[in-house]
């Protein structure tokens, strides 16, 4: 195989770069406008207007152009080939010699370029930039919320102070509830000194109110400390559950780095807890270039021949379906490795696998 860059790896890069990036715009786009339609139910709520709205959405931007990238990748290659191939393009370097093979690489090239940028934007700018928008969120909505990143959730409501340093929305069974972990309460007096220190293992927000468990309490007397530990107490508060709820977003293992998510892991592999969430997600960070090639990869055989004769509409169908194909495949053997407990790796590793089985089969059959 000849050097790498060539004449026509450049005019097969530039084209399918082109459509992917204006795929990838309009699918963002499209994502932003949704969620801001979304949010648009959430305005009224304290400070949390039309301007805050735009504002949020600005921020999650880069974490919906990481989310977009792989389905915008495949549509757009499918589309930029489908370019080449309806201008007989790619039959004239087919007949020049190019292999499909080298093909194949004029357009992994570029695409691997684009999904190393994706990564480090979804491991710094994505993340904080989420983190950022869900904190004012919280703090539009509620004057007595923020969200710190490095000590978690913290509200308020008259004396008593709340640091929680994980969170998530829960349902089953019809009920859905809030549901906060490694809970610590600061109770002071009406004088500022601090009057107890609960750590509660579980805080839940039920239709009935808050459900705390496996509570530990220190109170601070005159001259002395009394313990006291409970399995179980309620505990009767007004704070806004919603949001709360909204500010656990921040906490959602889909929304954290890789590094964040190791240490959610190591954090609850040394307590006891459940990691599978995290170990999902974790996962799913480290395969992501992986998808977003084989992907692609796959999708190559159908611009040898079969976009030659189809339209925009044709190519789109196509993409879409791929997309949509891989990413429920993946999907589904993602939730089985959670639910029978094996590991996330070979969940992940199957589906570009497969894809990647069928690119060569479809090639080895075009070429017979």
């Amino acid at each position: 195989m000849r050097p790498f860059p060539r004449i026509h790896d450049l005019l097969v890069a530039r084209v399918v770069v082109a459509t992917v990036l204006l795929v990838w715009v309009v699918l963002v786009g499209l994502d932003a406008v949704l969620a801001a339609v979304d949010e648009v139910g959430n305005m009224g709520e304290g400070d949390y207007g039309f301007v805050s709205v735009l504002t949020y959405v600005a921020y999650t931007l880069p974490r919906r152009a990481y989310t977009m990238f792989p389905t915008a990748a495949v549509i757009g290659t499918l589309m930029g080939l489908g370019q080449l191939a309806a201008s007989s393009e790619l039959t004239a370097l087919r007949a020049l010699g190019v292999s499909r093979r080298r093909l194949s690489v004029s357009v992994a090239v570029p695409l691997a370029l684009l999904t190393g940028v994706m990564m480090f934007s979804g491991e710094t700018l994505g993340p904080g930039a989420q983190r950022s928008a869900d904190a004012m969120k919280a703090a539009a909505r509620s004057s007595d919320m923020i969200v710190a990143r490095y000590s978690g959730l913290w509200a308020r409501e008259g004396n008593i102070f709340l640091n929680a340093r994980d969170g998530r929305e829960r349902s089953e069974g019809g009920e859905a509830w809030l549901e906060l972990d490694d809970v610590r309460l600061f109770e002071f007096d009406e004088g500022g000194r601090l009057a107890s220190v609960a750590q509660v293992g579980r805080a839940e927000h039920r239709s009935s109110g808050w459900l705390l468990r496996d509570v530990r309490r220190m109170t601070f007397e005159e001259r002395s400390v009394a313990e006291v530990h409970v399995d179980e107490e309620r505990w009767e508060s007004q704070l806004d559950a919603a949001a709360l709820a909204a500010s656990a977003g921040a906490f959602r293992p889909r929304y954290m780095s890789a590094r964040e998510l190791a240490e959610g892991i190591d954090y609850r592999h040394r307590n006891r807890l459940d990691a599978s969430e995290f170990e999902e997600h974790y996962w799913g960070r480290w395969y992501y270039p992986v998808n977003v090639l084989a992907l692609c990869l796959a999708a190559m055989p159908f611009a040898f021949g079969s976009l030659r004769s189809g339209g925009l509409g044709r190519r789109l169908f196509i993409g879409v379906v791929f997309a949509l194909g891989f990413w429920m495949l993946q999907n589904q053997v993602a939730k089985l490795a959670a639910v029978y407990g094996f590991d996330y790796r070979l969940a992940y590793a199957a589906p570009p696998l497969l894809m990647l089985a069928v690119s060569w089969l479809l090639f080895r059959r075009r070429s017979g």
